[in-house]
């Protein structure tokens, strides 16, 4: 009840800022809306800028040189103006929203998953509609994440098996004699060899062991329709919806 209260009073000073915001920042606005459906985004950057030094206090004149930044990739500002939005108005749906997109690319995923489950719970409340939008994008995160950590995994694993074979090579020349002398020279070359058969031994366990992880690791992948439409977790109770669609039970019921 004190979130609704808050959120109420929240969206009615919104709605005053909104009414008095000026002939001239709505028209610039609407200049930058054109500008962007032209897909001329410095150009609309420039219009929402300008409404900005007029009125400062406009949390959609943000979001929307926020998308425009989305669009030319310059994330760092996305977050800017979306954090300035949100100075304003903490619920803002697209704020959140264009957050998560921006610190996704930035390969922050635990901080995007966060911007998007706030996004999330604010459309819920405030009663906007995104369709699937949202949970898509944290759907996705989701996935990039787990790919993201997958391949840091396999990179060090290719890392950890080259140093352990430099360093069983390594040992190898440091054991053989090098520069026997005549008399000794048939039987240090037998001794020599028999160390080439142990550590060809060695390195053939060795790679055998990470053979075995690639192994393991392309079995754990798990189908995508195994897994929860919105957690993008595997799915341990799953029901399927009248339009087909297949969810998490505890998420049906959360929703």
């Amino acid at each position: 009840l004190l979130y609704t209260i808050k959120f109420e009073k929240q969206r009615i000073e919104k709605d005053a800022t909104v009414m008095n915001i000026g002939h001239e920042v709505q028209e610039l606005k609407q200049q930058g809306n054109k500008y962007f459906s032209q897909r001329s985004y410095e150009e609309a950057i420039s219009c929402y800028t300008k409404a900005l030094l007029k009125n400062d206090k406009v949390t959609t004149i943000y979001t929307n040189r926020a998308l425009c930044y989305l669009k030319l990739e310059l994330w760092d500002r996305v977050l800017k103006d979306c954090k300035l939005a949100l100075d304003i108005d903490k619920m803002m749906t697209k704020a959140h929203f264009f957050m998560g997109q921006a610190l996704t690319e930035q390969q922050k995923f635990d901080e995007a998953i966060q911007a998007y489950t706030i996004a999330i719970e604010s459309a819920k409340v405030k009663k906007e509609h995104f369709g699937d939008d949202l949970h898509q994008a944290l759907r996705r995160t989701k996935k990039k994440k787990l790919n993201f950590e997958e391949e840091k995994r396999v990179k060090e694993e290719i890392e950890l098996q080259t140093l352990l074979t430099k360093l069983l090579i390594d040992n190898l020349e440091k054991q053989k004699t090098q520069d026997p002398s005549e008399d000794e020279v048939v039987e240090i070359d037998k001794q020599n060899e028999d160390l080439e058969r142990k550590y060809t031994k060695y390195l053939d366990t060795l790679n055998h062991m990470f053979a075995e992880l690639d192994d393991r690791r392309q079995k754990r992948e798990v189908p995508d329709y195994l897994c929860g439409k919105i957690s993008f977790e595997i799915m341990k109770d799953p029901v399927i919806t009248p339009s087909g669609v297949t969810y998490e039970r505890l998420h049906m019921i959360l929703s």
